[in-house]
This record gives C-alpha cells, structure tokens and sequence, in this order.
C-alpha cells in the first residue's frame, strides 16, 4: 500500500523536482500528485483524501485541511512558516530527498495505525543460520543479498545476531534500528521504510546497528516476527543473519523462513554440533525441504543427497571484499 502524498506549493519548479524524484527512485513508497494555487488546492480536496500533504505556508493558510491524515508544512530553514507552524508540524525544504522521505514516512508511521503483517508480506524470507558459531554466516548472509540485488530484486539485510556486525560492512550513520523498538503500536513498515539505509557499494538495504546490546535482545518471538514480516513488506527479498543458538525466537523465524541456507566450516566442532541438532531436534526435520547446506571456506557438506554448495576460500583481510567475491556463486535458492 502507498502512501498518498500531495505537493502543494507556489514554487512549482521546487514541486515538479521532488515529484520526479519521488516518482522516479521511491514509486514503491508513494502515490504523488501536486498543485500551486489555492483553486487547485480546495477542488483536489474535495475530491480526494491524502495520506500526506507538503504545504507551502502560502497555500496552507487558506484551506481546511481535514481531508489530509497528516499535513506538513515545507520550511526552507530561514524565514518564519507562520502560523501556520504552530498548528502542523514541519518538514524542511531544502534537504536531500532522502532525508524529506525519512522525515515524512517516520512521521507519518507514527501517527498511522497499527498494520497486520503475517498473511499479506510480499518478499521471500532466507534465514541464514548454523548451530556452530564462527562460521562465516554473516558473510554468507550478506554474499546471498548481494546476489539477489545483482538480479535485480530489492533486498533487505536483517541482522538478529546477539551483537550486531552491521558496522564492519557498512556505514552506521543513520538512525538505529532502536527507533523502531518501543513503537510497534504505529506502522512498522513505514517506520523501518524512514530509517533504512541503502548501501552504495552493494545495494543492499540495511539498518544501523542497535543502540544497546538488551534493545534487540529483549525482544519476544512474536515481536521479532512482527519485525520481520514489517521489514518484508514492499521488498522482494529479506535475508535474516540469525545468532548460533536455537531459542524460542530462532526456532520460529526457521519455520517462517521460506529458504535456509545452514552455514558449515569444515570444522569437527561444526560437524559436531550439526549431528546433534539433526539428529536430536525434531526441528531440522521441518525445515529441512527448503535448506541449502554451505559449506564456506571451501568446506565439504559431506551429503551428496542434500541440495548443497560449497565456497572459495577467498583470502583477503578486508570483510567486504570477500563477501563480494562470494557473491557470484550461484546458491541453488
């Protein structure tokens, strides 16, 4: 569902700029429409509901605006937006267009309802996990998204580990994924829409890292899924790195997962603790039709029955590097 915005400003070759931009890169997002006269403005109204309306103060002044969810007064940082700043709240003018979407989808989010996930999320959903930790399953996470954006798929990196690795593969400039813990009673999907990051690099969607080790942790099984299924909406494709433990939260977002992909290095230890959760979980019985056994580092899966790939080892000391070069082997998913 997107979200119905209008541009109504005086400063027609400011609204004609951030339209195309908004029709041109964030038409997934938005439904956008505009006008420069209070004329225009009242006959759009009165035929139509807005989810969203930017307004110059000029146009704002003359014109009830009960037909608008959420008004928004365009600021340009200098000069007073009147009285009218005193009944809505504000977006500045003059910013990147990436930062007026954030602005306005977090805002919005805020004061929209509660949407429900589970029977209407659009992406498909590949966990990334292995009961053994230190196996590369982050790197794998990131070389299968990297994978998918190079096949044109809009995709989005969710990492649920313990401690966050975002901040080795991308910048953590940005507003963390804690903005959306707290308030879960808005639109999620909107809310992380305003505060996820595109990485240059990759294309991959991402979020910053949390700002406290108990933000994400804390969270419950149904709230992490809750998360996912918000996460999804919109995208085609929402990769999960998922901590080396097999709780309550892990075991349900298995089951939910549409694909796994189960991370082995080579090691005995690793051997080891996949014999045991094979073979002493009923869980693996469950998912195991839509898992895909990686061996990274050039490690053997040791059955040939299972649907399996195996990894270069790819020496080098730089992370993001070997994820990429990762990145074009063909993962079966």
């Amino acid at each position: 569902m997107k979200v119905q915005l209008l541009i109504a400003t005086e400063d027609t070759d400011y609204s004609n700029h951030l339209s195309g931009v908004l029709l041109d890169k964030y038409a997934k997002c938005f439904e956008v429409s505009t006008c420069s006269s209070d004329t225009c403005l009242s006959e759009m109204l009165s035929v139509h509901r807005y989810d969203v309306a930017l307004l110059g103060p000029e146009l704002a002044a003359g014109t009830t605006l009960k037909e608008v969810s959420l008004p928004l007064i365009l600021w340009d940082g200098m000069t007073g937006a009147g009285e009218q700043s005193e009944r809505y709240d504000t977006v500045r003018k003059y910013q990147r267009v990436s930062a007026i979407v954030e602005d306005v989808l977090e805002k919005y989010a805020s004061t929209s309802e509660k949407k429900e996930f589970p029977e209407s999320r659009n992406a498909h959903i590949t966990a990334v996990w292995s009961p053994a930790g230190g196996t590369g399953k982050t790197t794998v996470a990131l070389a299968y998204a990297a994978q998918c954006v190079a096949n044109k798929k809009q995709t989005i990196y969710l990492d649920l580990e313990y401690f966050s690795s975002v901040p080795v593969y991308f910048s953590n400039d940005g507003k963390s994924i804690s903005e959306a813990f707290g308030k879960q009673g808005g639109n999620l999907a909107l809310l992380l829409q305003s505060i996820r990051k595109q990485d240059n690099g990759s294309g991959i969607f991402y979020f910053c890292r949390p700002n406290n080790y108990d933000d994400m942790n804390i969270l419950s099984s149904p709230e992490v899924q809750e998360l996912v299924a918000a996460a999804s909406n919109g995208a085609d494709e929402v990769v999960l790195d998922l901590s080396a433990v097999c709780d309550e939260r892990c075991r349900e977002l298995l089951k939910l997962a549409d694909a796994v992909l189960a991370v082995m290095d080579g090691s005995q230890r690793c051997q080891a603790k996949w014999e045991q959760f094979c073979c002493q979980h009923d869980l693996f019985e469950q998912i195991r039709p839509k898992c895909v056994w990686v061996g990274n580092m050039g490690a053997q899966t040791g059955n040939a029955a299972e649907r399996a790939v195996t990894l270069p080892y790819v020496r080098s000391d730089n992370p993001i590097s070997v994820y990429k070069s990762l990145s074009a082997v063909n993962f079966g998913v």
